[in-house]
């Protein structure tokens, strides 16, 4: 997206400087864009299951990095992983490329990517969404999010714009990075049942059973267990889906679509009704995970010369690691006071008044 931005901005310029050039006849050619100057740094990322562009955590991911190869002059490697047998083998090739920091996308590598930091002493290693079992191993940094805080202000949205006051999620697979989302949706939606008496039924998740347990697809690629969750949970009145599955969401636009009623979804990880502007008319809002921003800011402290340490990063609300993106074209449909409530929230979970686990 911005690199389109350039292009058009770089288009307008060029449109100017021709008319300057008819009305007075000669004018200074405009500066060509310079990229930053090459460092001689290497940031390299291994991906989860699926590809760099799924519209969600993995291109969100790899955007942080090629984000600080265009600005700070870093080079660049990675290595795209198609099943879960790939993990190792492609941190192994990232720790051959000599790259000066490599990151792990995905909780679904944290055994992979510990095990390669205890055998590579000398290299630096990042999980995203993961965690450092040992800590003795300094190599290995942990970025993670307290991402219920984000989706307890996505449940609580859900169910004040609910008709049906019915609202379902989903997950990609029950793990923490997944429930943590779907049960601060899940509290949220039950803060609003609570605050305005009335009933708020969550399909798919609830974390207060003995044990806990939900809807899960059978992986982050699984197109069709995805939209079958969501028809199901569509028959069953929901009419906000919160589908914590990466770029899954696609599938439960075709459930939403094949059902003929009117259905809307909250994204993850990225604002998908700008990352993916097909479905804006369906996108009530995101919950953004902010793995670009973590990505090149740990990028960029090494570059400026700081030590690599294994201290966690931990996206929360307050230092803006997370949040809900924009309401889009559902804005105007969203009542005011809602609004204000959802702010409310918000610096009721940042000064810690309001616990979105409860």
């Amino acid at each position: 997206m911005n690199v389109i931005t350039r292009k058009r901005g770089l288009a307008g310029l060029a449109l100017v400087g021709a008319a300057t050039l008819v009305l007075a006849g000669c004018a200074a050619a405009p500066e060509e864009e310079t990229s930053a100057p090459e460092v001689d740094f290497t940031g390299c990322a291994v991906s989860d299951e699926g590809s760099w562009n799924d519209k969600s955590f993995n291109e969100a991911a790899y955007e942080g990095l090629t984000t600080a190869k265009d600005d700070l002059g870093i080079k660049t490697a990675d290595a795209e992983s198609q099943t879960t047998e790939d993990f190792a083998p492609n941190l192994d090739e990232m720790v051959a490329a000599n790259c000066d920091v490599i990151f792990a996308v995905g909780f679904n590598l944290i055994d992979a990517v510990n095990a390669a930091a205890v055998a590579n002493p000398d290299s630096n290693f990042v999980t995203i969404d993961g965690f450092v079992a040992d800590p003795a191993t300094t190599n290995l940094k942990a970025v993670q999010y307290s991402m219920n805080q984000s989706s307890y202000l996505a449940g609580y949205l859900a169910a004040g714009y609910s008709t049906t006051k019915v609202v379902g999620t989903y997950g990609g697979l029950q793990i923490d990075a997944v429930t943590d989302f779907m049960s601060g949706f899940y509290y949220g939606a039950k803060a609003y049942e609570k605050d305005s008496g009335t009933p708020v039924k969550v399909l798919g998740w609830d974390p207060t059973a003995a044990t806990p347990s939900g809807d899960f697809t059978d992986g982050f690629g699984d197109t069709e267990g995805a939209k079958s969750i969501s028809a199901g949970q569509i028959a069953q009145d929901a009419d906000v889906l919160f589908p914590v599955a990466g770029g899954l969401f696609s599938a439960s636009s075709e459930a939403i679509n094949e059902s003929g009623k009117d259905v809307v979804f909250i994204g993850v990880d990225k604002d998908i009704a700008v990352t993916s502007p097909e479905y804006a008319d369906q996108v009530l809002t995101s919950v953004e995970k902010r793995m670009t921003t973590a990505v090149y800011d740990i990028i960029k402290e090494l570059v400026d010369g700081a030590a690599f340490d294994g201290k966690s990063y931990v996206g929360t609300l307050a230092n803006e690691g997370t949040d809900l993106a924009d309401f889009g074209s559902f804005d105007d449909k969203i009542d005011a006071d809602l609004k204000t409530k959802l702010d409310e929230i918000k610096a009721g979970i940042i000064d810690g008044s309001i616990d979105p686990l409860a």
